[in-house]
């Protein structure tokens, strides 16, 4: 009879546990929909590098680091998910640099963008992690070589690239991140709400369901 009770105490707390936490997402993902509304810089910087139409009303952020595998595999699934809605979704990035030397990684992305070429560039080093790092750690000194295969003056890059102003986007959107609670990258907001859980087949419900609300 006790092994039945404390069998049933078991399941109890374990069932509350999990009810607990499914609730403590509730309320996260309700919380951060409210601070999207209500404070969007958190989301969404000025300087944060934005893709898609100036009208779509979904936003997927997506916290990154270049240096960053998975990175590099959900950068594909997103093209998909805004070729298959078109006009209505927007990516904005921002920066998670986690990995060791990823920083360095980020100031070429920035120093690129001044030339016009951001997305190539993160396209190209999302396509070659495995030429400029090495167990996680971001090499730059390999990262120039490849830098005019996306079009970019790598001599003008190494200038801009230690513009105060380039170290002060990092330390925003680090700060950022850690608002948002984001631990590890890809970390991806859509409108505000976080992706929980983490995988593709999730990112891709949580676009549609707010494709849906806004585009009935």
């Amino acid at each position: 009879m006790k092994k039945v009770l404390f069998g049933v105490a078991c399941a109890a707390l374990v069932g509350g546990f999990l009810l607990a936490a499914s609730a403590y997402k509730a309320r996260r993902a309700r919380g951060l929909g409210f601070m999207a509304r209500e404070n969007a810089a958190v989301f969404v910087r000025p300087h944060s590098p934005v893709l898609g139409a100036d009208d779509a009303k979904v936003y997927v952020v997506e916290f990154t680091d270049p240096a960053c595998e998975t990175c590099a595999a959900f950068s594909e699934f997103v093209k998909q998910g805004m070729a298959a809605n078109p006009g209505k979704l927007k990516l904005v990035v921002r920066y998670a640099a986690f990995h060791s030397g990823a920083s360095d990684a980020v100031k070429v992305l920035e120093a690129a963008r001044r030339q016009g070429r951001f997305w190539e560039t993160l396209e190209l080093l999302y396509a070659t992690q495995e030429e400029w790092t090495q167990h996680h750690h971001a090499d730059l000194s390999r990262i120039w070589p490849l830098l005019p295969k996306a079009g970019v003056d790598a001599a003008r890059a190494r200038k801009d690239m230690d513009d105060p102003g380039i170290a002060k986007v990092i330390e925003q959107d680090l700060a950022d991140a850690r608002t948002l609670n984001v631990q590890k990258t890809p970390g991806f907001f859509v409108n505000g709400r976080p992706l929980e859980p983490f995988g593709f087949e999730p990112l891709q419900a949580l676009i549609e369901a707010e494709v849906r609300e806004n585009y009935p």
